[in-house]
């Protein structure tokens, strides 16, 4: 390890570099996001239910059950899918990371150079200035700058840091500039460090869908063992099958209870969302945050750079009737010459205010998210610049007037003053009056398009909360001018009392002069109503907010630390992608809970029937071919088709209960329909090819029902995909009968079949109507929770029965 310290003067040199490259200290992230080829290979190759295919396969081919096999074609398949899909989609998504990679400038070579966050070594002197996040951990060299460690340590609160003092990883930049040089980077990182304590405690980050489909596989895991190998030694040992027939029949009832395609179809449609949506100019940083998106119901944005333009103009400056000068500009001109212009508001006054009187500065005090003011020091004084309820503070009330009414048409308002006395970041409390000079109007053009957005979100059901550090009046303006419903109820955010929140974020939409920590108190208190929040921002001050939310959106054009800090970067800053963002989202999660709804119905009838069969002593009616017929064109086929239809529709409820009460009617109703078929071939004498060939067409006939009623209402797409599943069968059964096991039946059969269907018909729709009510008392709990009355719980169950889209 090379301990030596780097020259200020001139950074490191391409030999010092390329050296701490080759030993490997370079500060290459350890949550990488992305698998290496290899990884994916393994991971979809080695799954437990491959291995459980796998033996499957060997013990049909011992017993010599070749055609059995029929399953195998369709695992490879799926498994070489899910390869191709994965690493494409990662390809995709490590160029756009590439191309939008954070960079930080580092001296290197005597000149300042920009250079990647992950291409920074070990003794790099790198340049921090405001909205900077700290790349690694290091020290100060140069310089004095202020920081927030929120997001290492929790705490809000804006440290100090000079020459010599410690810098960690993962903390911002909130004021000020200066040099460090990086001590630990990579893996040896402050930042890295939890990342891997975090990874080593589990993920309880994954999205409820992801989560849900989990639980059913573990379970799913977890029961076939213990039934196959009772099925297989009832069927061996007490009713004294063969060696083949025992295996077979085993194999049908556990080959049906495995839902071999429901992970993959997850993966697949969570890759080609993410695929999909960097084309859009959207990246995301975290998988889950495409499904989080589609449940959001409260969207908490901020005014600048979300409903307006980022950038900032001045319009004019407005004297005090107090100011005793002749002109004010070039009295501001002087403190533009001395603050640096490292924010848009800055920017916006460095632009405007030209003019200066020469008078030079003798030091300034940044700009803070905690004061909201900055100054600029001269002699004995103290030039202020920043909200005038954080400036004028106990003499707000006699200047209200004079500001106000520039407020309430929609202009930001930010106060200049005279301050008696020389203010330090060390010591930057204002405990003295004022005197006023006047007040600097600054506007942001309303972004085009974002009427059209706020109206998307209104149809949708999601609730905007303008939460901004500006005037409220000013904000109320704005948020009306973009369209934003109930903008009009605003309130000062240092108004609300500490135990105030959850009252105020029910009563108001938009919230002015809010703090940093305000913001996340906010996300909390929402949260705490049963609500999935999502925050949008762009800057330092946004962070804690956007951690805490259960989604987080962040512009490309706002500073590194609140990019990397979030889960979705609309790469072009443009607000008008979410509705694009929320819809993929909503055709995702709407899609996979349709197609786990046909996989689960399978499943439920498989496991119903093998305790059925344990019961009554007789063996799975099934074989596996026929087993494999049913779920490739009531399951397989619908369920790719269906997964790649638009569907925008809102979602309501949560996944569990919503498949469960599509896919227990089509379980419960094959199993009843089966198991009567299986009990009265006893008695009339069907022979087992009879029971096996009568038993999958009432499966198919039972799979079309189901997949007519998840698909309801059908239009053109939907009724053609049923069409061709239907039209696949009646192919497979004519030209392939032997390769899916399918025979002739006896009249017997057909009469049976008949009945059968006509009785079968009958229970699903019943109990369809049932569970439909189930489902939607359980959307509406989900809403009410506690509040919930018996009169809801009435009305929602006969909105159920009766099918009614929403």
């Amino acid at each position: 390890m090379n301990e030596e310290k780097t020259n200020l003067e001139t950074g490191l040199t391409s030999s010092q570099i390329q050296e701490r490259i080759n030993a490997g200290e370079i500060n290459k992230a350890v949550d990488d996001q992305f698998k290496t080829n290899k990884q994916i290979i393994r991971e979809n190759l080695f799954t437990y239910f491959n291995l459980i295919f796998l033996v499957l396969s060997i013990l049909l081919v011992l017993v010599g059950a070749y055609k059995d096999l029929t399953f195998l074609p369709v695992i490879i398949l799926n498994t070489v899918i899910g390869i191709v899909q994965e690493i494409r989609a990662k390809k995709i998504l490590s160029k756009l990371n590439v191309m939008n990679a954070t960079d930080i400038v580092a001296l290197r070579e005597g000149k300042e150079k920009e250079v990647p966050i992950e291409q920074l070594v070990k003794g790099d002197i790198v340049l921090l200035k405001t909205g900077d996040q700290i790349p690694a951990d290091g020290r100060v060299v140069k310089g004095n700058i202020r920081v927030n460690e929120s997001l290492l340590t929790g705490e809000s609160d804006e440290i100090s840091k000079d020459v010599d003092d410690e810098l960690m990883s993962g903390s911002f930049v909130v004021s000020g500039s200066a040099y460090m040089e990086l001590e630990r980077v990579g893996k040896e990182s402050y930042i890295s460090k939890l990342t891997i304590k975090a990874k080593e405690m589990g993920s309880s980050e994954q999205s409820e869908m992801v989560r849900s489909i989990n639980k059913l596989i573990k379970w799913v895991g977890i029961i076939i063992i213990p039934l196959g190998i009772a099925l297989f030694s009832m069927s061996f040992f007490v009713n004294h099958m063969s060696l083949y027939r025992s295996i077979v029949s085993m194999e049908a009832a556990i080959i049906g209870m495995i839902p071999e395609g429901l992970y993959l179809l997850t993966t697949i449609a969570l890759a080609l969302a993410a695929v999909r949506l960097a084309r859009k100019q959207v990246m995301l940083h975290d998988m889950k945050s495409v499904e989080t998106l589609a449940r959001v119901n409260v969207l908490c944005v901020d005014k600048t750079g979300t409903i307006t333009e980022s950038k900032m103009s001045v319009e004019k400056a407005i004297p005090s009737r107090d100011f005793k000068g002749q002109n004010l500009d070039p009295i501001i001109g002087d403190f533009a010459q001395a603050m640096p212009a490292d924010n848009a508001t800055m920017k916006a006054v460095h632009a405007h205010f030209t003019e200066k009187t020469g008078k030079k500065a003798t030091g300034i005090l940044p700009f803070t998210s905690v004061n909201k003011y900055s100054g600029v020091i001269f002699d004995d004084h103290t030039l202020l610049i920043g909200a005038p309820e954080m400036v004028l503070r106990d003499q707000f009330e006699d200047y209200k007037d004079e500001f106000e009414k520039y407020a309430a048409t929609g202009y930001r308002v930010l106060i200049v003053a005279y301050y008696p006395a020389i203010l330090t970041e060390d010591d930057s409390k204002l405990t003295q009056p004022v005197e006023v000079y006047g007040y600097i109007l600054l506007s942001n053009p309303i972004r085009k398009e974002a009427k059209a957005t706020f109206e998307y979100f209104a149809k949708q059901g999601v609730e905007i909360k303008v939460i901004s550090g500006d005037n409220p009046v000013t904000v109320s303006r704005v948020a009306q001018q973009a369209g934003i419903q109930n903008s009009d109820k605003y309130i000062d955010a240092q108004e609300i009392p500490e135990d105030g929140y959850e009252e105020a974020v029910q009563k108001y939409s938009v919230f002015g002069r809010v703090k940093p920590e305000q913001k996340r108190k906010f996300v909390k208190a929402l949260q705490k109503q049963g609500n999935t929040v999502a925050m949008t921002g762009d800057g330092v001050n946004d962070i804690l907010a956007m951690k805490k939310a259960d989604c987080s959106i962040a512009m490309a054009s706002g500073n590194s630390a609140a990019v990397q800090a979030s889960q979705v970067v609309l790469l072009d800053s443009n607000f008008a992608r979410m509705p694009k963002v929320v819809n993929e989202g909503r055709r995702v999660v709407n899609n996979i809970q349709r197609s786990a709804s046909l996989f689960l119905v399978k499943n439920i009838f498989s496991f119903l029937m093998a305790i059925f069969s344990l019961v009554m002593v007789i063996n799975y009616p099934l074989q596996p071919s026929q087993i494999t017929l049913i779920s490739a064109f009531t399951i397989g086929l619908p369920s790719f088709l269906l997964a790649l239809e638009s569907n925008h529709n809102r979602i309501r409820g949560q996944f569990i209960p919503n498949v469960l009460s599509r896919a227990i009617p089509g379980g419960v109703t094959d199993m009843l329909a089966v198991s009567i078929l299986v009990i009265a071939g006893s008695y009339i004498s069907l022979d087992h090819n009879d029971v096996g060939t009568t038993a999958t067409l009432l499966l198919v006939a039972v799979g079309m029902m189901v997949l007519y009623h998840i698909s309801a209402p059908l239009n053109k797409f939907r009724l053609s995909v049923m069409m061709g599943s239907f039209l696949g069968l009646i192919l497979a059964i004519i030209f392939l009968h032997d390769l899916f096991s399918m025979t002739m039946i006896s009249n017997k059969a057909i009469f049976i079949l008949f009945i059968l269907f006509c009785a079968a018909t009958t229970i699903f729709r019943w109990l369809s109507r049932i569970l439909d009510g189930v489902r939607e008392v359980l959307v509406v709990f989900d809403q009410k929770g506690k509040n919930m009355t018996f009169a809801d719980v009435h009305e929602a169950y006969h909105r159920g029965r009766q099918n009614i889209q929403e």
